[in-house]
């Protein structure tokens, strides 16, 4: 049986993570509190920051970018802006 988790980016109860993804304290708040589907859609934001930014992930202060709007846009519900990028109309 999936894992769930009460997702505070969806406010609901939504399959968690199989495992934690990512190291420490952010990792571990990361996987008792994301579920599946929304770090889904932070690892497509995540991807078009890299790209528009041309971010090198062996940068430390590349990495901490990334973190930060990491936990702006999962747990400060702050929409992450991407340069030239319209989301498509509903």
């Amino acid at each position: 049986m999936a894992r769930t988790v009460f997702c505070q980016y969806l406010n609901k109860e939504a399959e968690g993570l199989e495992f934690q993804l990512i190291p420490g304290e952010l990792g571990k708040r990361v996987f008792d509190n994301i579920s599946k589907e929304a770090f889904g859609l932070w690892q497509k934001k995540q991807t078009m920051l890299i790209n528009e930014h041309k971010l090198n992930m062996m940068n430390a202060e590349h990495r901490k970018m990334l973190e930060e709007n990491m936990v702006k846009f999962l747990f400060e519900g702050e929409e992450i802006h991407i340069e030239g990028y319209k989301p498509p109309e509903e």
